[in-house]
């Protein structure tokens, strides 16, 4: 399948970098507006063709399937462009800044979702899909517990970014696939501020007529001491059975002069191919394209927006309060 990349951020770079890795993709173009990325992508992919807009690439190149790793502002706008041209879309997260932009795109959206799927990698990691047979299989959940620390650089690396939004919202998918789709009916959040007056702490409660709760907790906490990427942990508690996984970092250790975790993510992608869960979301989305399958609970268009509307219920339900009250 010929896929065209639009965006070449780190993350973009690393869809690029993994699509020219399957056996079932071929990189049919980049498009990024900055003349430096754009070169040093060049060099990257050599022979690709690139350009420097999206309509440009559009008139030009032969891709049936975009991935659109743009600015979060741009993802609206180039998600219409390219459905009402009849491509396929694995538009990354968020799908939108707001809802409200999110909803704009329904007209164009099929009714399975088949052109338009939410780029999630979390929900095809190896260990979420273990869990997840292990929830069908053993009946129905009581409580999830989510867990998710980020070092406390991460207030400095993205000023003004809410734990809701930059972390939680990982969970907040993988509570939803657990769930399968199920809404909530009661909504419960908490946020504390440093004395910067910086959130750094995010807590959420989720409930369902069925009397399963969900608890989630993101933070940028962590110390220099610990992984690179903080951690995260993820629990589901059943009628005489438990489960957990821990995703990050991974389970691969190194040390020099410290202890080190140099693989925070599943994700590899070398010459000899690609693995993982980024390796797996696009092969979905391969599948997904040639109509083998709709998108999976979770990426679809109608869970995108399921998680913004969870969002704008915890923001709200948070207010501004200095200090969490649970």
């Amino acid at each position: 399948m010929r896929i065209c990349v639009a965006g070449l951020g780190n993350f973009g770079r690393l869809h690029a970098l993994t699509v020219s890795r399957l056996a079932e993709a071929r990189l049919a173009g980049i498009v990024e507006p900055r003349q430096d990325a754009l070169a040093a992508a060049r060099a990257c992919f050599p022979g690709v063709p690139a350009w420097t807009s999206v309509d440009a690439a559009l008139a030009e190149c032969d891709a049936e399937a975009w991935i659109v790793a743009t600015t979060t502002a741009s993802h609206v706008d180039v998600a219409r462009r390219l459905m009402a041209a009849g491509r396929f879309v694995l538009l990354e997260k968020p799908i939108a800044g707001s809802l409200q932009q999110a909803e704009s795109l329904a007209p164009l959206v099929a009714a399975d979702s088949r052109n338009l799927m939410a780029g999630h990698i979390v929900l095809f990691n190896s260990e979420l899909a273990g869990l997840l047979d292990e929830c069908r299989r053993r009946g129905p959940i009581a409580y999830i517990d989510c867990v998710r620390h980020r070092p406390t650089t991460t207030k400095k690396l993205f000023p003004g970014e809410s734990p809701y939004h930059l972390t939680m919202v990982h969970d907040l998918y993988c509570v939803l696939a657990l769930m399968n789709r199920a809404e909530p009916s009661r909504f419960a959040a908490q946020r504390r501020y440093d004395a910067d007056g910086a959130c750094d702490l995010a807590l959420a409660q989720l409930a369902w007529p069925d009397g399963t709760v969900a608890s989630l907790a993101a933070s940028f906490l962590t110390p220099a001491g610990m992984p690179g990427d903080g951690f995260d942990r993820l629990e589901v508690f059943g009628q005489g059975w438990a489960a957990r996984i821990q995703p990050n970092p991974r389970p691969l250790e190194v040390w020099d002069d410290r202890a080190r975790w140099p693989a925070a993510l599943e994700i590899r992608a070398t010459p000899s191919g690609a693995s993982g869960m980024l390796a797996e979301e696009l092969r979905t989305f391969c599948r997904v394209v040639r109509g083998g399958e709709a998108p999976p609970v979770g990426a679809a268009y109608r869970d995108a927006l399921a998680v913004l509307r969870w969002l704008d219920r915890l923001e709200a339900a948070a207010g501004g309060a200095s200090q969490p009250q649970v």
